[in-house]
């Protein structure tokens, strides 16, 4: 199954007088946030580096049934294909342009039986084909873990197919490893790139950071290259001007010891 929903026809011509809210007041950890905030622009660019036209959202209402406004959810990260990226979307509806997330990230909040049991099943029907669930706070409970992702295997329905208690599992959908780093507070999700995820994803300020450092380097190692070629011209007129004073020396020895010569011989010629 593809990501693509078909409207319905009934759907797509009559005006749907359903209220569907874009906002729902409530509580989220600070914890959530901060991950949420620092993930979501890091896909975002993983995206855009890769010339993958996406819309990477956070924290909206997604709806999958028409008329239904309960029927919905809310992931902390999601990403829909074929979007453009700079799309303004107050809230999403899967049946207008027949689109679903490809991914989505749920983070544990502190009701984490509803986030563990209730979250899968209504991504499951809204047919979103990779789910994980991201729990900053796997201690609390023996029945808890770090990780679970969900996934839609051929045709199977979204089914969890790994659970992990390390520092991260890899996304199919992102095509790029989810990993945690820090501890407690600072606890944070950013992408692992490579065979195994062992290098992290730049953020943008990261790669400008790196990009100035090695501007910075490239020119400290021209000046060197510089400095050596200085020093090299300076050895080498340094080792002209002292062959020239050694020639020099030499020819005045050689007129020193011809003029003695010729004082001799001047000596004897009168005796």
């Amino acid at each position: 199954m593809s990501n693509v929903v078909r409207a319905s026809t009934r759907g797509s011509r009559t005006v749907d007088p359903t209220i569907y809210p874009v906002e729902e007041k409530v509580g989220e950890d600070i914890l959530q946030r901060w991950i949420i905030e620092l993930l979501r622009p890091l896909v975002d660019r993983w995206f855009r580096t890769r010339g993958i036209k996406a819309l990477v959202g956070a924290d909206q209402f997604v709806y999958y049934r028409p008329h239904s406004p309960v029927d919905r959810v809310s992931p902390d990260v999601y990403v829909l294909p074929g979007v453009r990226p700079d799309a303004r979307v107050p809230s999403w509806k899967t049946w207008e342009k027949g689109i679903v997330p490809s991914f989505a990230l749920e983070i544990v909040s502190k009701d984490w039986e509803k986030d563990y049991v209730e979250a899968p099943e209504r991504y499951l029907v809204a047919g979103v084909p990779e789910l994980i669930v991201f729990d900053p706070d796997p201690s609390r409970h023996p029945d808890r873990v770090v990780w679970q992702v969900f996934r839609r295997v051929g045709n199977r329905p979204l089914t969890r197919i790994e659970v992990s208690q390390g520092d991260r599992v890899r996304s199919k959908a992102l095509g790029c490893f989810l990993r945690v780093v820090g501890s407690q507070e600072s606890q944070r999700v950013r992408l692992g790139i490579g065979p195994r995820g062992d290098e992290l994803f730049p953020t943008g300020e990261e790669a400008e950071r790196a990009a100035k450092e090695q501007e910075r380097a490239a020119k400290e190692q021209e000046r060197a290259a510089k400095e050596q070629e200085r020093a090299a011209r300076e050895a080498d007129r340094a080792a002209k001007d002292t062959a020239i004073a050694e020639r020099d020396a030499a020819l005045v020895r050689v007129a020193e010891l011809e003029a003695r010569l010729r004082a001799t011989r001047a000596r004897r010629k009168r005796r």
